[in-house]
């Protein structure tokens, strides 16, 4: 994950964007002290690392509470290792102890 430094404002470019009110009120509750738009900027830095295979996980296996076996219908990465997982491929999903599903390739698990 990309970490978030005290980059100056004024190193930043000024980027406008749309968002439904009921997004933005949803992202200022999530966001707590951190501020709701430098935590658009962790969303879009960890999509962009995620896209470009620079993604570095952040779960280990003991976040994982259980697994199914499903088959990927779209290429994406495996949350534990960043490993790319093609369309078709055998996976597990697998529930984290925040009840998310996450994609996970084989052999990934202990």
């Amino acid at each position: 994950m990309h970490t978030l430094t005290r980059t100056s404002t004024t190193e930043m470019e000024v980027t406008s964007i749309r968002l439904e009110r009921e997004l933005k009120e949803q992202l200022k509750a999530l966001s707590g002290n951190q501020g709701y738009q430098a935590l658009i900027r962790e969303i879009l830095w960890n999509y962009v690392q995620q896209r470009s295979g620079s993604y570095t996980p952040e779960l280990s296996p003991a976040d994982i509470r259980a697994t199914l076996s499903a088959t990927a219908q779209t290429d994406d990465r495996c949350a534990l290792t960043g490993n790319l997982i093609h369309s078709g491929d055998p996976i597990l999903l697998g529930l984290t102890i925040e009840g998310n599903l996450i994609p996970l390739s084989l052999g990934s698990m202990p």
